[in-house]
């Protein structure tokens, strides 16, 4: 008997958000990692695939293996491929731990990957790029695990003095008036793994222009098994959805391989239709993203010509 091919592993799950794309892979258990290139950012590295690597920084959310175990190689490969030093910022507990983990891989391979380990205390913030920041939040999962928030802190002029010639705007500002104040803009937010909570329903996560939330399970029976692993199940995850996010996409990570997937779609597409404020999508389902991609790029070209 001729032996069947090896299951294909591994495939890119990719959804277009303009003007951001959301790529990686998410699988219960099994691996984690999130990349929003033009961010710059992978949120959490379970394995290292190749679209990983450019991303200079890793935001990670807990010490799971499948949200941990790529980043020795992320380290390494970026060294190997001439692509600077990679970041991990994590929780402040884990830096150490982190930091250890590393240096026994200096006796394994006889030499010392160049790397950077910064800690994060939820609230604090950390600058990616000019005006754009990395927001920490603590949720409810394992010791010392968080959220994330990707915000754009941007100069506006306060609403007295928006009638004023420029003239008189640049005599204020030469005497020492403020005349702007600072409003953020809260751009992708990423729950990481963790149960229902209320910094998931606040204000800076409901409005991010993406929200990734984990979502692993969706049968009625599956309650308990969420609550006892601090996970989501899809009737919280849709009463968040439905009550307070604003989000122009929401996608849904960390699926559990015990969900039928065709059901899952079903109610995906479902809750797409009641979301008023824009659509649902799940990061691994390729078919259904591929051909919204398609539908994109048609409308594109439309437009162009």
């Amino acid at each position: 008997m001729v032996p069947r091919r090896p299951s294909r592993e591994g495939q890119i799950g990719f959804i277009y958000s303009p003007p951001y794309r959301v790529q990686g892979i998410s699988v219960a258990g099994e691996q984690t990692i999130l990349q929003v290139p033009e961010l710059d950012l992978n949120f959490d590295i379970g394995m290292c695939p190749r679209v990983a690597l450019p991303a200079s920084y890793v935001a990670l959310s807990h010490a799971h293996m499948d949200h941990l175990g790529g980043l020795p190689y992320y380290f390494s490969q970026r060294f190997f491929q001439k692509l600077g030093k990679g970041t991990c910022i994590c929780h402040p507990d884990l830096v150490d731990p982190i930091r250890r983990m590393m240096k026994s891989w200096v006796d394994l391979e006889a030499q010392e990957t160049p790397h950077e380990i910064i800690g994060l205390a939820p609230g604090d913030e950390f600058q990616l790029r000019k005006d754009v920041f990395l927001r920490g939040f603590e949720v409810n999962h394992t010791r010392s695990s968080m959220g994330y928030l990707v915000v754009e802190k941007r100069s506006k002029l306060k609403e007295e003095f928006r009638d004023m010639p420029q003239n008189r705007l640049r005599e204020l500002k030469a005497s020492g008036t403020e005349i702007t104040r600072m409003i953020e803009v809260p751009l992708v937010a990423c729950s990481g793994d963790t149960s229902p909570g209320d910094f998931l329903v606040s204000d800076e996560f409901a409005n991010a222009k993406i929200i990734l939330c984990e979502c692993t399970f969706f049968d009625s029976d599956h309650r308990e098994r969420a609550k006892t692993g601090h996970h989501i199940h899809v009737e919280d995850f849709k009463k968040m959805l439905l009550e307070s996010w604003k989000a122009q996409d929401v996608v849904i990570t960390h699926i559990s391989r015990r969900s039928d997937m065709n059901r899952v779609r079903q109610i995906v597409a479902g809750m797409s239709e009641e979301y008023s404020n824009g659509s649902v999508h799940m990061l691994m389902d390729h078919r259904t993203n591929r051909e919204r991609y398609e539908s994109q790029k048609e409308e594109f070209l439309k437009e162009q010509s």
